[in-house]
């Protein structure tokens, strides 16, 4: 039993690049009213990609809102770009070459290498492991080598006796190694490691699965809180005049969709639908079609803002949900001894 009787709180951010400033800035919102850090109010995490870092940020105890700052000063420097409007129509033209090459480059290359995410991810962890988070997290990858998921977690079962000694950014590059955007990730014991998107952008379904299969939580008892990077209106499928380009990035919107709501189906069918169990509340603002892509820093201020006002929105259910007391106290099975450095 837990402190609150017997209730288990489920947290599952969404993957999307630069677009976690919005989930990011929703849990700064609510961690400064409520005046609770979010990694004591949840049994577990699961974060894909983006949402992958920012589940990995609060298990290793820092402020929703010092990893919003992280977005803020690291994201644009990931993705080599500014995040200052194109005011001038030099800057624009800049701008605007720099998109082009990343665009030819993307073509037969990553469209960035992961040297700039690398380094904003280890002045944040340096050499910690993922055995020193504070709570239960789930952190799904893909191993292009052999096919197949690749989900990273803590030792919070006694079969899971590996990932805990892994190095967090290491965990972080493979979760975020969005396929045409940044190169697989390798480390010692898993090599072509790629962004858990590919099959769990939304690790909703996945968060749910653990609780009730691995952790055999009594289901019942179970509250999550699943928040999205923003979404937006899916057009009917492009004539065929539509350029390839465009007919491709439609295709991939609706792959995401459908994994999207096939993941809110799995944590459906296993918590109960949210018109008879109030304790399954999904966020996900949204936008205009093509408001920001997932390497958009221009757009991180925007997407803030939009992840404050879903947090006043929502702040009252919220609250009624998950903020009840702090959660049992996260004891793994295997004890993790950092790295000499």
């Amino acid at each position: 039993m837990t402190g609150t009787q017997g209730v288990r709180r489920v947290l599952a951010i969404d993957g999307g690049g630069l677009k976690g400033a919005l989930p990011a800035a929703l849990l700064a919102e609510i961690e400064e009213r409520s005046g609770r850090r979010i990694v004591d109010q949840f049994d577990l995490i699961a974060g894909t990609s983006t949402g992958g870092i920012i589940a990995l940020g609060l298990a290793m105890g820092l402020s929703a809102k010092e990893i919003l700052a992280f977005y803020r000063t690291r994201g644009p420097s990931i993705f080599r770009q500014s995040a200052e409007p194109e005011g001038t129509l030099s800057a624009r033209v800049r701008a605007g070459v720099s998109r082009l090459a990343r665009a030819a480059r993307s073509l037969f290359l990553s469209k960035y290498g992961s040297e700039g995410l690398r380094e904003a991810l280890s002045s944040v962890f340096a050499e910690r492991l993922l055995g020193e988070a504070q709570t239960r997290l789930v952190i799904p990858a893909y191993d292009s080598m052999v096919g197949g998921p690749y989900v990273f977690k803590t030792a919070h079962h006694p079969r899971f006796k590996a990932d805990h000694v892994r190095r967090v950014v290491d965990v972080a590059l493979c979760t975020a190694a969005a396929p045409t955007y940044l190169p697989a990730h390798s480390f010692e014991g898993g090599a072509s490691i790629v962004d858990g998107g590919v099959w769990a952008n939304n690790p909703a379904g996945a968060a749910a699965l653990e609780a009730a299969a691995i952790l055999q939580w009594d289901m019942t008892s179970v509250r999550l809180l699943s928040l999205g990077c923003s979404q937006s209106y899916l057009a009917p499928k492009p004539n065929v005049g539509k350029i390839g380009a465009a007919r491709g990035l439609w295709v991939t919107n609706l792959l995401m969709e459908g994994q999207a709501c096939f993941s809110m189906a799995t944590a459906k069918l296993l918590l109960g639908h949210p018109h008879t169990n109030p304790h399954l509340i999904r966020i996900d603002p949204q936008v205009p079609p093509g408001f920001a892509s997932l390497d958009d820093a221009r757009k991180i201020d925007e997407l803030a803002r939009l992840g404050v006002a879903a947090a006043r929105q929502h702040l009252p259910e919220i609250e009624r949900c998950f903020l009840i007391g702090k959660r049992e106290p996260f004891v793994p099975k295997y004890e993790t001894r950092r790295r000499a450095a």
